[in-house]
């Protein structure tokens, strides 16, 4: 596991995972810069309460139907799930817990490991900025079930449906997570 128990991922591990990811768009290219320079001035990265700015993890969920989104409850956007990475918590880990809290929906890394596929910057609600990392993970075939309190709506989609329902970050990391995804089979 990655970090320490009080913070999650240290800087210095969260520079090297973004350092070691290729981007694959002008999107991600602008997104691993600005990631790379705010970590620069982030004392505990991983801490939403340490400033307007922090790394968060998020999931892109596979499978044989296609890919899992979710409508945000507050946003009221189709998303994949993702959130805050919890005190002693590594990215990847913060993916899979997130994405199965938020779904009620089994999901789990790929057989050699996780696998970073996507690096994003956007402005988040309150005024935050998040630097997410997002991983492929591979979602049982059930359908999902949001437990109370989580977004109600999420679903199975279609690469092409997902595609149109998504905003520009997401729409830059589905192709690569549909891709990521065949090259496992």
């Amino acid at each position: 596991m990655m970090g320490s128990p009080t913070r999650g991922a240290t800087t210095e591990e969260l520079r090297a995972l973004v350092e070691g990811h290729e981007p694959a768009s002008p999107r991600e290219v602008e997104a691993r810069r600005r990631f790379l320079a705010e970590l620069g001035h982030l004392t505990a990265p991983c801490d939403e309460y340490a400033g307007p700015v922090h790394v968060t993890a998020s999931g892109i969920v596979v499978g044989r139907r296609g890919t899992v989104l979710h409508r945000h409850k507050r946003l009221g956007i189709w998303m994949q799930p993702g959130g805050h990475i919890d005190a002693g918590e590594s990215p990847a880990a913060a993916a899979q817990r997130e994405a199965t809290e938020e779904l009620g929906l089994a999901v789990e890394h790929p057989a050699g490991g996780p696998l970073l596929i996507h690096l994003d910057v956007h402005e988040a609600a309150l005024g935050h900025t998040h630097l997410d990392l997002r991983y492929l993970l591979l979602g049982a075939d059930d359908d999902p079930h949001p437990p109370p309190g989580e977004s109600p709506e999420a679903r199975w989609c279609s690469w092409e449906e997902a595609m149109s329902m998504a905003d520009d970050g997401l729409s830059d990391a589905l192709p690569l997570a549909r891709t990521a995804y065949e090259g496992l089979a």
